[in-house]
């Protein structure tokens, strides 16, 4: 896919017909007082996204050395200050 083009939200209003064409071959950022706000992109690349989103691994889906380095992974110093969650 094509990089991004950035167009105003005003523009965006405007040629909305000619984005939504743009949108089938790249990704339209659409912007607001200089922000990006939106993103267009086309339903395709919509699906694969949401496909990506819902990828689940089983065990099997790991190797013994995944298994071995997640069993030997420790959490950074900034997570303790998530330990009062698991007090009752």
């Amino acid at each position: 896919m094509k990089s991004p083009v950035k167009v105003s939200s005003a523009d965006f209003q405007r040629h909305f017909g000619h984005y939504q064409d743009m949108a089938m071959t790249q990704p339209v950022v659409v912007m607001r007082n200089g922000r990006e706000r939106t993103v267009t992109v086309s339903i395709e690349e919509y699906r694969r996204l949401k496909r990506r989103d819902r990828e689940v691994l089983g065990l099997d889906d790991f190797t013994e050395e995944d298994i071995a380095a997640i069993e030997a992974s420790e959490p950074p110093e900034s997570a303790k200050a998530f330990d009062h969650e698991f007090d009752n």
